[in-house]
Order: structure tokens, then sequence, then C-alpha cells
């Protein structure tokens, strides 16, 4: 990619996410350098395919953040919403990516200058690029648009497919697939106009297939259901793998910040930020070591009603706060976070979509390395 096109992109990318604040100092930090890995290859489309999903996606993330906030709430006890996106949720969803460009321009690089276009389905590694971004494509616009569907979404990985609260993880309604088809479809579109594909001479002298407009349909077409596949694989992944946590309370799924877990019985949990909240008035003590002491005061020293009314209110006094754990676990294993899940999906779409083309057209896999 050309320098002056290059620099002045990257710093608009940054600027933008700096000012919208939709990611951390750190994961700006990241998301920069994820950016240059983009930049240096020859080719522009990759760069543009990384522009589309970034802005593509903060679209559709703004478009839900209010009703989002309604229907879900934080690990913290706040209403629901995105934060700013962490390094970590960058790195989810572009390091596949962002190693396999290093490959394909260390292979360009190793090319005569006159063989660097892209004659068609015969690259690997650009199958695996295009596959990885039309996946999370679609999981980002699934997850965040779908939840606004009126229907309620169903669990993936249930038998009876029974019926789950907005925000659970492996729920999946039409709207959230369509959804993730429109986003696979922009990755699609993008690619196909931005590829550089071998003029009609080149592929001539060389056997190979002409890329024409009908190709390009194909390819489109291919990579919007690459990118719904893996939409459902996502969900599935995180319907199994990923633990879905509610509030008791208000039936809301609880979110973890960053996209981390969320604790159900601990430090972390709502009931004891509450308990931690009247040890430290009464003590004044802030901070872990209120939590800790909480845990390990006694059931009866917390007085109840009957306590209460026998001797009468005085000031300083503790209301009753309830032993049972405020949230419980609705579906799913707590084996990996979101970030995993997402990690986990983008590499088995990439890497799956790469064997299927290998065994299609007979291309060995050890090319992706040569």
């Amino acid at each position: 990619m050309q320098p002056y096109i290059a620099i002045p992109g990257i710093f608009a990318l940054v600027y933008r996410a700096w000012s919208h604040k939709s990611l951390t100092p750190f994961g700006i930090v990241v998301a920069t350098a994820t950016a240059v890995i983009h930049a240096i290859h020859p080719w522009s489309v990759w760069f543009a395919l990384l522009t589309v999903f970034f802005l593509g996606g903060s679209r559709v993330t703004k478009v839900k953040h209010e009703i989002k906030q309604r229907l879900t709430q934080s690990a913290a006890g706040a209403s629901g919403g995105e934060g700013p996106r962490t390094h970590i949720q960058v790195l989810a969803n572009s390091i596949v990516a962002s190693t396999l460009i290093l490959l394909h321009a260390h292979q360009l690089r190793s090319k005569d200058a006159n063989s660097r276009c892209w004659s068609g389905y015969g690259d690997l590694l650009v199958i695996g690029i295009v596959a990885q971004y039309s996946a999370v494509a679609a999981d980002t616009y699934s997850s965040e648009l779908g939840i606004l569907s009126r229907s309620h979404p169903r669990l993936i990985t249930s038998p009876t497919l029974r019926k789950v609260p907005p925000g659970t993880n492996g729920g999946v309604t039409v709207a959230g697939i369509l959804a993730g088809l429109l986003g696979a479809f922009t990755i699609g579109l993008t690619s196909a106009l931005l590829l550089p594909h071998c003029s009609n001479r080149q592929s001539a002298s060389k056997g190979e297939t002409i890329w024409q407009i009908r190709e390009r349909l194909v390819w489109i077409a291919l990579v919007t259901i690459c990118g719904g596949l893996g939409s459902l694989l996502d969900s599935f992944l995180g319907g199994l793998l990923q633990a879905s946590v509610i509030d008791i309370r208000t039936h809301k799924v609880v979110e973890g910040e960053g996209g981390h877990k969320v604790l159900v019985d601990g430090p972390g949990s709502l009931h004891y930020s509450k308990l931690a909240q009247i040890r430290s008035a009464a003590t004044s003590e802030e901070g872990p070591s209120a939590v800790e002491q909480t845990q390990a005061t006694s059931p009866n020293t917390i007085e109840g009603p009957e306590t209460l009314r026998q001797r009468g209110p005085k000031i300083g006094d503790r209301p009753e706060v309830s032993s049972r754990p405020s949230r419980k676990v609705i579906s799913g294993r707590d084996l990996l976070d979101n970030n995993g899940v997402n990690l986990l999906m983008a590499f088995s779409m990439s890497f799956a979509s790469m064997f299927a083309a290998s065994w299609y057209w007979d291309i060995p896999l050890q090319s992706i390395l040569q």
C-alpha cells in the first residue's frame, strides 16, 4: 500500500477511535500496530477491509447502544452497553488476519513483480484472510443488531431451542442471522472490488481463470455464506463454552467488561459488592479488605428483622442483606470468555476455508508457508 495513502488512513482511524472513545488507550496502541501491518502489504485491499470492519462495527454498536442499556447490565451493576474496547478485543478480531497478511506479504515480495496480481481462488492465504474478516464482521453485526429483534432469541445449543433473555451467549434470532449476512456481504463486496485481479492478458498467458463479473458475484456469495456460518459457529461456541449469567432480581443478562468472564459467587458479584459497601460504612474500611472481612463475617452478625424489632432502630444499624448470590448461570460452561470464543471462531473459519479450497482445487496446504 502506498505510504501517501497508508499514513493519512492510519491517522484517521486512530483519531476516530480516540475522539469517539471507542477504544481504550492501550487498545488504540494495538489497533495502530494492526493497521500498520495491514498497510505494509503491497495491496490496499487489506487496509480497506480493516476500515470497513472497524467503521461498520462502530456504527452498528452505536445504533443498538441505548436499547442494549435497557435489556442488559454490566458486571459492575450499571446498565448494559459497550464501553471502550480493549486491546484484547482488538486482537481477538484481527490477530489471525494480521498473521496471514504478513505471510502473504512475504510471498508476494519473493515473486516476480509481474506475478503479484490475484488470478482467482488459487491463493489460499487470500481466502483465509477474507474468510476471517467476513466471519468477525458477521458476528459483530449479528450480536449488535440481533438484540434489536422483537422476538426472543433461541438458544442454539438447546435441543428444544428454548427461549432465552436478550444478550444470552448462543441466543440466535432471524433478525440477527440476517444482520450477520449483511456484515459478511460488506466484506465480500469490498474484497471483490479491491482485490488486484489479473488482467485478461496476464491470465491467458499463465493459463489462469479470468476474473469476470460472474466470478466476482460468485465470490461475494461465497464470502457472505462463509460469514453467516461463522456467526452461527460463534453462537454455538458461545452457548457451549461461555457461561451466560443473569441477575436474579432483574432477570437481565450480565455482561463482563471488555468481554471478560462474569463472576457469580465471588468478590466481583453484586451480592458481595453490596456487603462490602455495608461493611465499609460500618468500619470505615474500603477496598478488597472490606470484601474479605465481609465474607468472613458470620451470618449471625447481620441482624435480621426480628432482632431489629426487639431492640428498635438505632443510629448505624445495618440493613438486612440476603445470604444468597444475586446472579446465576443459565447456560453454557465457564471455559472461555467472549474474547476467547471470538478468537477460536475466527481461527476456525479462516483455516476451514483454506482447507476447503485446498481440497476442492487440489492445492497443497503447504503452499501457505512457501
